[in-house]
């Protein structure tokens, strides 16, 4: 579950909507004192947090929280405030984002704090007959070995923690190398054909789909 607490209906509306597409839970709040009651009150795998809320601003609520809870945070803010982001990463925040975003770079930083603490981890992931071993960096098909490069294991991986999401080339690349994305880069379409023709010799239920102009998904 992650809490969006943003007191702007539309843009706490449009992250809540894109967190649930994407095969997350989201909750929200629109002042800070609810947020913050939400936050002390549940277990979250993630928060986003604006600073400039009503009833209590997001540098306080960020300060309770770290006092009983380790839950990660990303913040939003926008340009115009003054804002020290050292002062920021000291209070206890994860990562910082400046409004107007671009809402794919909100999923990727998503993902990459997730990924990052450790959040989301657990020790194999399964979806139909495929599975993941994580400590061993291993796959199957039942009981069948999938010999995976290190790149198709991560692609795997990303896709498994979120088999309801769509996941552009993009947020493929840069989620899995930390490097930018070239638009003319034809790498993922690339490990992408070679996942597949691994997974077909093994069966013929098919595992990634592509979705037409947005990138690819697991099959349903």
């Amino acid at each position: 579950m992650i809490l969006v607490i943003e007191d702007d209906e539309m843009i706490n509306s449009l992250l809540c909507k894109v967190l649930r597409s994407s095969g997350h839970e989201a909750e929200s709040a629109l002042n800070g004192l609810d947020g913050l009651e939400l936050a002390k009150a549940k277990e979250h795998e993630l928060i986003l947090l604006d600073l400039m809320l009503p009833l209590k601003s997001g540098e306080e609520v960020l300060r309770e929280i770290r006092k009983t809870k380790d839950t990660p945070v990303i913040v939003l803010s926008a340009k115009n405030e003054v804002i020290n982001r050292i002062d920021l990463l000291r209070l206890g925040a994860d990562d910082y984002i400046c409004k107007p975003f671009d809402i794919d770079e909100v999923m990727l930083r998503i993902d990459a704090v997730l990924r990052r603490t450790g959040k989301t981890v657990s020790p194999s992931l399964c979806y139909k007959e495929l599975r993941l071993e994580r400590e061993s960096k291993t796959g199957y098909i039942g009981e069948e070995p999938l010999v995976l490069t290190a790149m198709e294991y991560s692609i795997l991986e990303l896709m498994l923690e979120s088999p309801a999401k769509v996941f552009s080339k993009r947020s493929l690349f840069e989620s899995i190398t930390g490097d930018f994305y070239l638009s003319e880069d034809n790498t993922m379409n690339v490990h992408i054909s070679n996942l597949r023709k691994k997974i077909a010799k093994l069966t013929d239920e098919p595992y990634i789909e592509t979705v037409y102009g947005m990138g690819y998904r697991l099959s349903k």
